[in-house]
């Protein structure tokens, strides 16, 4: 495809369509993203208040065969988010539109625009007495449009879903600058296809997701977390069978943790407080939410004594207070920054069929061992077989010692998972990162209907060129 740049001759058209307070100076965040990865480029930074206006800078770039790159929180991790070649792009940030639209407890939905914050949005369903269940470590600042555009997954998967099944419809301003307005609070519509799953986790490549009409639950009246130590993956994977067994859905997370997770965190973190003093080999991390009349702590203490009675747990912590459930999510969701201090040669965001969690770990240790000398640090979210399985320089050495094994090392990874019908991209996306994965990994016929899609949608190919499919 042939791109024009948004250049200050397409600067000076759109200043006559939109107000001067729309455009923003392009400032460093607009062009980075948290890994480092990739560093973008811009031409216009603007940031429209309404759907309408983000209407108008469509079609002025479709017209002008313009790049757009749309852009929510920037805590993307594969690139999704900027720009790195190619003629220098428009870029919508969505930040402005954070409203929370409507609220409608009776109906469990709340219709919000696209620039809020996760974490407000949390807020506003806890005020109305709801819950809003999706959780990351990044919902201080990742934004539901993009949350939504990457399908992001998050700790509380197992009981409610991705982004995905979290979303009931959907308004988006479409490549050529039409407004879809598909923002239905029904359960049941089947008036055709379902065209907000194919935006959903189409990370800004067919459309701009600009309001959403999202799934709101009850708040559970009581909630117990507890960190149990389990001999091995094999014996945590049984624990969370029998946790069902006992809880159904009141099991609301199950976190997997390596316990060289917690070395990490013990070595370039000293100031966080680990719950244990003598480090396990693998604990879990598990949160349930209950209705009333039910007692989360007695529900753990009973789970902890047959997990015992049956050889799946060593020790066990339960939180006694909301400052020790808040220690206990701390050591999990610190983990990544300890990851990002050690340096790992190679990380891994994949998923697994469950039942097989335990032996892609046995066989991945191997395959990696066979390549070289590292450390390895697996966790994640063992309830919806997402695992962050992640390679580090051995110790006393740094990643700068390992350029030249990092593709071998991601490429063996990847072929396993692979090979056991797995998917190399569980939550993060595609974007710009894994486009060759996602051909290579991918099954071809569906890369090929995704191409037709793209095509039928955006013929011109300007919404967020080279995310999800390379360009051709």
């Amino acid at each position: 495809m042939t791109f024009c740049p948004a250049d200050e001759a397409f600067a000076r058209r759109l200043r006559d369509s939109v107000p001067e307070d729309v455009f923003r100076p392009v400032e460093a965040r607009y062009l980075e993203e948290p890994r480092g990865l990739f560093q973008g480029q811009c031409g216009v930074l603007a940031a429209p208040r309404s759907t309408e206006e983000v209407s108008t800078l469509m079609r002025a770039a479709h017209e002008a065969r313009v790049p757009v790159v749309p852009y929510g929180g920037g805590t993307g991790l594969v690139g999704g988010q900027i720009a790195t070649d190619g003629p220098p792009p428009l870029i919508i940030s969505l930040e402005r539109m954070q409203a929370i639209r409507n609220l409608y407890p009776a109906e469990n939905v709340m219709i919000v625009e696209a620039g809020a914050i996760l974490a407000d949005i949390q807020t506003a369903a806890e005020n109305a007495g709801r819950l809003f269940p999706l959780s990351l470590a990044s919902e201080g600042s990742a934004r539901i449009g993009g949350n939504l555009s990457t399908n992001a997954g998050g700790t509380a998967v197992l009981r409610y879903g991705n982004t995905r099944d979290l979303c009931l419809g959907l308004e988006a301003v479409l490549p050529d600058g039409r407004i879809w307005n598909g923002l239905s609070r029904l359960r049941k519509n089947n008036l055709g296809y379902d065209l907000k799953d194919l935006l959903i986790g189409a990370e800004g490549t067919l459309g701009i997701i600009t309001a959403a009409s999202l799934k709101l639950f009850p708040q559970p009246a009581g909630i117990g977390t507890a960190l149990l130590s389990v001999p091995s993956p094999a014996d945590a994977l049984d624990l969370l069978s029998l946790a069902r067994d006992h809880l159904g859905d009141g099991v609301s997370a199950f976190e997997l943790i390596d316990g060289q997770g917690m070395h990490f965190l013990a070595e370039v973190l000293p100031d966080l407080r680990l719950p244990y003093a003598e480090i396990p080999t693998w604990c879990v991390l598990i949160e349930l939410g209950l209705a009333k009349g039910l007692d989360p702590t007695e529900a753990l203490e009973t789970l902890f004594g047959a997990a015992f009675e049956a050889g799946l747990v060593s020790d066990g912590l339960i939180a006694q207070s909301e400052a020790q459930r808040t220690e206990f999510w701390n050591v999990r969701e610190q983990i990544p920054e300890a990851n990002r201090r050690v340096g790992a040669v190679s990380s891994h965001d994949i998923s697994i069929p469950i039942s097989r969690i335990p032996e892609f770990l046995e066989r991945g240790n191997a395959i990696v061992a066979r390549i070289g000398e590292f450390r390895l640090n697996a966790f994640g979210h063992l309830g919806d077989g997402n695992l962050h399985y992640n390679v580090f320089p051995a110790k006393g050495r740094s990643k700068a010692d390992y350029s030249n094994c990092r593709d071998v090392v991601k490429q063996a990874v990847y072929d396993l998972v692979h090979e056991m019908d797995g998917s190399v991209s569980a939550e993060h996306g595609v974007g710009r990162l894994k486009t060759a994965d996602l051909e290579r990994y991918g099954d071809p016929v569906g890369v090929e209907v995704m191409r037709a899609i793209k095509a039928a949608l955006d013929p011109i190919g300007i919404m967020n060129p080279g995310a999800v499919l390379r360009s051709l």
